[in-house]
């Protein structure tokens, strides 16, 4: 009954991020600029960039749900289960700041999604330790990308500027704790591939 009810409430948590009913629990990230002080050119950088950004946590949420379901042991389920509360903020912020800027998320979210739930299964059959290690190179590749962003963003879109800032924060978090519960370095290939997946995935997002 356990597994069931896991597997529903999965299932739902899906079916939320999907369709935009998710909710903050901290607030926004302060920044200054909103999408009416911006010009064409720069709202249409920032918009394209929050929504590479949304989709990373759309695929966060499949990642941690597909983990947490694997865990073999309830205290990593419960570090899966809060690390995935603070990207539904993350998610929510993304969401917002794309309605402020007048833009849309990916039209591919369910893909994504279910791409990134296979993986996360993946990883997580193949041990807690092997699922951390996930966990730590996932989001070091996200900081780092975050940290591009950051320097891509029009510098007057203070907002969108800060919000990213709180994210590239929160998933360094998440990699430390991972590493501290145990976390098992994957190999050189491993990484590469999920660099080159991840290469794909912000292209298309990009524009799609």
């Amino acid at each position: 009954m356990e597994t069931t009810d896991r597997l529903l409430s999965s299932l739902d948590h899906a079916l939320r991020t999907l369709s935009g009913a998710v909710h903050a629990a901290r607030p926004l990230p302060d920044g200054a600029a909103v999408a009416d002080e911006l010009d064409d050119a720069a709202r249409s950088l920032s918009g394209s960039l929050m929504r590479v950004n949304h989709v990373g946590e759309v695929c966060a949420q499949a990642l941690y749900q597909a983990q947490a379901l694997t865990a073999r042991t309830p205290e990593l389920r419960q570090q899966m289960d809060r690390a995935a509360r603070e990207e539904t903020d993350h998610l929510a912020w993304t969401q917002q700041r794309l309605a402020e800027l007048g833009d849309r998320p990916s039209l591919l979210n369910p893909l994504w999604y279910a791409g990134a739930f296979g993986i996360g299964l993946l990883a997580g059959r193949l041990g807690d330790h092997v699922s951390l290690g996930f966990v730590v190179e996932t989001e070091r590749q996200v900081e780092q990308h975050l940290a591009g962003h950051l320097d891509r963003l029009p510098p007057e879109d203070q907002r969108s500027r800060a919000i990213v800032q709180r994210m590239k924060e929160d998933e360094a978090r998440h990699a430390d704790d991972a590493l501290a519960a145990g976390a098992q370095p994957l190999p050189a290939p491993v990484r590469w591939l999920m660099r080159g997946a991840a290469h794909v995935m912000t292209t298309t997002a990009h524009r799609i």
